[in-house]
Parts: C-alpha cells; structure tokens; sequence
C-alpha cells in the first residue's frame, strides 16, 4: 500500500541495494551501497551511498537518513536532496 510520499510500506533491502541515486537536478550522484538497520529497534538506521571512484576503487561512503530518499520511477532510482558537494563533504 503506498504512502502519502508515494513510497510503498515495504521493499526488500537487495532492490534498494545498487539503486542508482540522483540530485534534486537529475545528475547521478552514487548509488546505495547498503541499507544499515538498528538491530535493537528493527528500524531502518541509514542507507550507505557510494560515490566517486572508478571501477571500485578511491570510492566513498557517506550515512543518508533513509527518510530523505525519495524513489522516482521516471529514474529508477533515489533522489536526495543533496548535491554531490554536500555529499562528499558529509561523514563518511
């Protein structure tokens, strides 16, 4: 059943997991990495985006609130509201 934002109740984390993930402009800024649950609480903690790098190597991660990913269909993948500076500059 979709919420309010779209987003339906529940995905399994190995679709999410190589999504591509896009700027509020359209540019692919990474992709998610992985989904990092809260083990004690069995809530979503973080989606792990990867970017920069070429062919794995030199890339990074950064923690993104799961809540500010935003699946669109026309892309295929996640918008955030983040530029790639803001990404890079986050913690890794």
């Amino acid at each position: 059943m979709p919420t309010a934002t779209g987003h339906t109740s529940a995905i399994l984390a190995s679709k999410v997991k190589g999504a591509a993930v896009y700027n509020s402009v359209g540019d692919k800024i990474g992709h998610v990495e992985d989904v990092v649950l809260d083990k004690q609480s069995d809530r979503i903690m973080f989606a792990a985006l990867g970017f920069g790098g070429v062919l794995g190597m030199g890339e990074k991660y950064a923690p993104v609130p799961w809540s500010v990913l935003d699946y669109s269909k026309d892309k295929g993948g996640y918008v955030i509201p983040m530029s790639e500076d803001e990404l890079k500059g986050a913690p890794a």
